[in-house]
């Protein structure tokens, strides 16, 4: 095997940090201090289009006496003096090693400490971040920048070095976002082309339905403030459904790669991505299946409700069989403004009122729900039943969906409505 070269304009060390490359046949290593450091990439990977979309660059150390140290470790060991030079090389390392694999349709995701990332800008034109790009012939749009979430500052220093970022066209990527005390202000502050999500994020929502529920709303929200998404941390099955059903863009985990010295090759990723897709289809056709059947007897005995309040019986009449429904909480009649007429009609299970710190909320007559996606959605399709997704009901202060359909008494438009208890 050829050795690899050191990429075009570095054929011969010309500064303190290349003098530290070094080239052998498994690739390009640095010397630093007592540690000889190594490049692995960890794929990532697009879940739509079912192939990697680029590498997360990870240092790799040994000490000179085989002793493995991780980057937190190695960097730890240090001065703080010295840790922005170990992390200049390691970016060198890195970009040498990603350019000899020739792969230019993929990109380089690159960690950069907060004193790095402040500080590229003050560096003299010859030893500047863009001018180690225009060298290498590395092409900066190819070149992902992760900030640190718990980096971000409101300050003139931190705003011009994203904007020293974006001039040299490189993508910026917010890393652990939901780690701590995470909040939209800095995503509305950096303007991150990526969101890389904490992996605690997708953990937590494996085993909490409700933080699972949650979790499509927040991707939404990324999506409308113009970035895309990045799950971290993806290991098992579940938590790549999780992804998926989330519409999350992309995953990076141990179940697509583990970080290696070579990059992912195609037949690598045709493997993974299979199994994957195959799994979730399986899985959201049986989840949909147990929704439907689940809401099919109250979608029924909503639609029965609305046939004979069209007849002119009672609302305690029409509602009854919809009430004896076992996760069934209460009934209500909305007009076609979308303003409640009367009480709500609550189930023998229900207890209405058992909490005395929501009395202000107890009485609904003449509520106006015209803002309801069940209002809504009833009023456009007219005589079909509607289903919710999980919310907070403001009547019962539960977890709930909401069925409901429209009718007519008389020429007049009504909506009927049963609100169904959900688990936490």
């Amino acid at each position: 095997m050829a050795a690899p070269l050191l990429a075009p304009g570095y054929s011969r060390p010309t500064s303190e940090l290349e003098n530290l490359l070094t080239v052998s046949d498994s690739g390009i290593s640095a010397r630093f201090g007592s540690h000889t450091l190594s490049s692995h990439f960890q794929p990532i990977y697009g879940l739509s289009i079912q192939r990697p979309v680029g590498h997360e660059a990870l240092l790799r150390s040994v000490s000179d006496d085989g002793t493995p140290f991780s980057p937190h470790a190695l960097f730890g060991s240090l001065p703080s003096r010295a840790r922005p030079k170990l992390d200049q090389l390691s970016h060198l390392l890195h970009l040498h090693n990603f350019l000899n694999m020739a792969d230019r349709n993929t990109w380089l995701f690159l960690n950069m400490t907060p004193e790095v990332f402040l500080g590229t800008r003050k560096a003299p034109a010859g030893q500047s971040f863009g001018y180690q790009l225009e060298q290498l012939g590395f092409p900066a749009h190819q070149l992902v920048v992760e900030v640190l979430e718990e980096a971000v500052r409101d300050d003139a220093e931190f705003e011009s070095a994203v904007a020293y970022f974006r001039e040299l066209g490189c993508l910026i990527a917010l890393d652990d976002f939901g780690a701590g005390s995470s909040n939209f202000d800095r995503i509305w502050k950096i303007r991150p082309q990526i969101v890389k999500l904490d992996r605690s994020i997708i953990a937590r929502s494996a085993n909490a339905p409700r933080i699972r529920r949650l979790l499509p709303q927040m991707v939404s929200m990324l999506h409308e403030a113009g970035a895309m998404v990045l799950a971290e941390g993806i290991e098992t099955m579940d938590e790549a459904y999780i992804a998926l059903d989330a519409d999350i863009d992309f995953a990076q985990g141990y179940l697509f790669g583990r970080p290696h010295p070579v990059l992912t090759s195609r037949n690598e990723a045709q493997a993974v991505m299979g199994r994957v897709w195959n799994s979730f289809e399986n899985n959201w056709q049986q989840e949909r299946s147990q929704q439907k059947n689940m809401l099919a007897p109250y979608l029924n005995a909503i639609g029965y409700a609305s046939v004979l309040l069209s007849a002119g019986r009672s609302q305690p009449e029409a509602c009854a069989s919809f009430l004896e429904l076992p996760q069934a909480d209460f009934c209500y009649l909305l007009d076609e403004n979308g303003r409640q007429l009367g009480f709500n009609l609550w189930s023998k299970t229900s207890q209405p009122g058992a909490d005395p710190r929501l009395s202000p909320l107890r009485d609904t007559r003449g509520a106006r729900w015209a803002r309801s996606p069940y209002f809504r959605r009833a009023i456009e399709h007219f005589g079909k039943p509607q289903v919710t997704r999980p919310y907070l009901s403001l009547s019962s202060a539960r977890l709930c969906v909401t069925v409901s359909i429209s009718f007519r008494i008389g020429d007049k438009v009504h909506v009927i409505c049963g609100d169904i208890r959900c688990a936490d």
